[in-house]
């Protein structure tokens, strides 16, 4: 059996691999390993937990909760609320830990778990490991007084929205039309609510959760009705949030989709103009544009590269104290107001840009030139010999040979399933294709199975 929690908690079709006893067994496991103290002493503790509005997410909240309570903690439910508000959430109260019940961008039949630390932060690799471990252990037996209590957290939205207006510092978005896509997800209720505070006048798609329409055709993955949207009601912009609300691209008033290197580039530029962009570098995964690593360097900014996924990025933000990073996909993790990527906050700063720059999203947008980027996934092989075959190696060191200086090559094992990636970005995008499909044929040749 291999590991149960993969790169963003243990996530699966609900009902089968996400099961209620699943739930309850592993919060219990939770509560052993993150019900303690920094003397590893058991106490009693307090969780948030929170879910998207996936209709799975009523029972597995529930055997969570149960699984906490069971267990001696005691549950603040804060209900439907975006990840990156329960990951705040659990910094703004003190409480020890968090969970959240959601697939994120996946469709309504999966469903997933996740926990926050104390402080709002993502479990280490180590600390998963315990909670795995634990569930094999006997679980506690705690009555009377002992058993922990499931309150209603009446105000968590509240808490959230204040939190999200006061990282604008006084900026409005007053006279900016604004039209939101909330993937009829976690964002339904608290992104229009947030937009029209901060004094942007509103279109709103995507804001009728059903409990199985989720990213169903809308949201950040699926951009043609965003698109249209913005052009129908002639708006400054279009934001697309995903279905747990931790993901942010946005649409120019001409419908050209602005992806997350994009937004990254306008604000790390913004934020460095500003004096707010630490050690004045970006934090990117080797996935990101080559267009967004020259754009930086022409502006004097220097970017860190990790792997991909954004518990790289937030490892290295942690690790070296950087303010600003995230991916292409729209993870983008602004570090002085939030532990995870927030698809609210970004959205919001992006505005926030618009109005202080007096440029319209395309003219910000232009900041960088994108790459033609084509990516090859070749299956079936052995992706352990990916980086070892002299052959293949050789191969894309004549396709670098051949970019000139003028584009990449990357050739990445799947770290779940035997794939390997072929990326190439290019001046032209003819002759990325070219390269990645000669590529991805020797990678299918050298390492057959």
């Amino acid at each position: 059996m291999g590991r149960l929690f993969g790169t963003d908690g243990v996530r699966g079709l609900a009902g089968v691999d996400i099961t209620a006893d699943l739930a309850l067994r592993l919060a219990h496991a939770a509560a052993l390993v993150l019900g303690r103290n920094a003397r590893g002493e058991s106490r009693r503790a307090t969780a948030i937990v929170a879910r998207d509005p996936r209709v799975s997410g009523e029972f597995i909240s529930a055997a969570v909760s149960a699984g906490l309570a069971a267990a001696g903690v005691d549950v603040l439910d804060a209900g439907v609320i975006p990840t990156p508000a329960a990951a705040y959430l659990v910094a703004d109260t003190g409480a020890d830990f968090g969970v959240m019940v959601s697939a994120s961008h996946n469709p309504a039949p999966d469903n997933g778990i996740k926990f926050f630390a104390e402080g709002g932060r993502k479990l280490p690799d180590d600390v998963e490991d315990a909670i795995e471990a634990a569930m094999t252990l006997p679980p506690v037996a705690v009555t009377g007084h002992e058993v922990g209590r499931i309150r209603r957290f009446a105000d968590a939205e509240d808490r959230y929205l204040v939190h999200l207006l006061g990282t604008l510092e006084g900026t409005s978005l007053a006279g900016l039309t604004v039209v939101l896509d909330c993937a009829h997800g976690a964002a339904s209720g608290i992104s229009p609510d947030a937009f029209t505070a901060a004094g942007a006048k509103i279109v709103v798609i995507g804001n009728e959760p059903d409990g199985m329409n989720i990213n169903d055709g809308v949201g950040s993955t699926y951009l043609g009705p965003l698109k249209a949207a913005v052009l129908e009601h002639g708006a400054d912009l279009g934001i697309a949030h995903d279905g747990d609300a931790d993901r942010c691209l946005a649409v120019d008033a001409s419908g050209n989709e602005i992806d997350g290197d994009r937004i990254m580039a306008i604000l790390a530029l913004s934020m460095s103009r500003r004096g707010k962009l630490d050690k004045n570098t970006l934090v990117a995964t080797v996935m990101s544009n080559l267009g967004l690593m020259l754009a930086m360097s022409d502006n004097g900014i220097d970017v860190i590269q990790t792997g991909v996924g954004d518990r790289y990025v937030l490892e290295a933000i942690n690790e070296h104290g950087y303010s600003l990073g995230g991916e292409q996909s729209g993870h983008v993790i602004m570090s002085e107001f939030a532990t995870t990527g927030d698809g609210i906050l970004t959205g919001l700063h992006i505005a926030a840009e618009i109005v202080r720059s007096g440029k319209t999203l395309t003219e910000l947008g232009e900041c960088m030139k994108v790459y033609p980027q084509v990516l090859v996934n070749v299956r079936g092989v052995d992706r352990s010999r990916a980086t070892s075959d002299e052959v293949l190696q050789q191969a894309v060191h004549q396709a670098e040979e051949a970019l000139a200086g003028q584009g990449r090559v990357l050739l990445r094992p799947s770290g779940t399933e035997p794939v390997v990636r072929v990326m190439v970005e290019a001046a032209e995008e003819e002759q990325a294709q070219q390269l990645a499909d000669d590529l991805a044929a020797i990678v299918k040749e050298r390492l057959a199975v």
